[in-house]
């Protein structure tokens, strides 16, 4: 089965997430990963979802999105001209001689130390996902306390942006 991104522009208004996801679940479609934010209009949010499966599905979904009425735009994202990012925030055991080297682990991936305690440092991590899960895997050894990861978030290369014909 081949990952797909879907970047959808939907209408900012409550209960457009329960559709989009009541969407999936009533086909048996699974989401890998959803993402959700307002975007440079305030009465518009951009939805990022990730699905597996073949062609077939991918064109399914898009049809059943472009049913609902609040769905302005859809897009598949073309891993070519997309940009593709995720959040980690990681909270990581950092006592005594473990902490310079979490502080050098974070420092070789560009993380950030954003909360520091006596036994512990919450360390912030963006990237592709492949970065995320390196950082994690390196980090692992130390002792991770607690873990959370947005979910991919998706955006086209360039000067074109999706278009808000409502």
């Amino acid at each position: 089965m081949k990952r797909y991104v879907i970047s959808v522009l939907v209408e900012n208004n409550s209960g457009v997430l329960s559709r989009v996801s009541g969407l999936f679940s009533r086909r048996g479609y699974n989401i890998d990963s959803l993402t959700v934010g307002v975007t440079e209009n305030s009465d518009i949010s951009r939805m990022t979802i990730v699905v597996r499966g073949d062609e077939y599905i991918l064109e399914q979904i898009e049809k059943q999105l472009a049913k609902l009425v609040e769905v302005v735009s859809i897009k598949h994202c073309d891993p070519s001209v997309t940009v593709f990012r995720e959040l980690a925030l990681i909270k990581v055991c950092a006592e005594g001689t473990n902490r310079l080297g979490v502080i050098e682990t974070a420092n070789i991936f560009r993380a950030r130390i954003v909360d520091v305690s006596v036994d512990s440092l919450l360390i912030e991590a963006t990237g592709s996902e492949e970065k995320i899960a390196s950082f994690i895997r390196l980090l692992e050894p130390f002792g991770i306390k607690e873990l959370v990861r947005t979910g991919l978030t998706a955006m086209e290369r360039g000067g074109l942006a999706m278009d808000l014909d409502t």
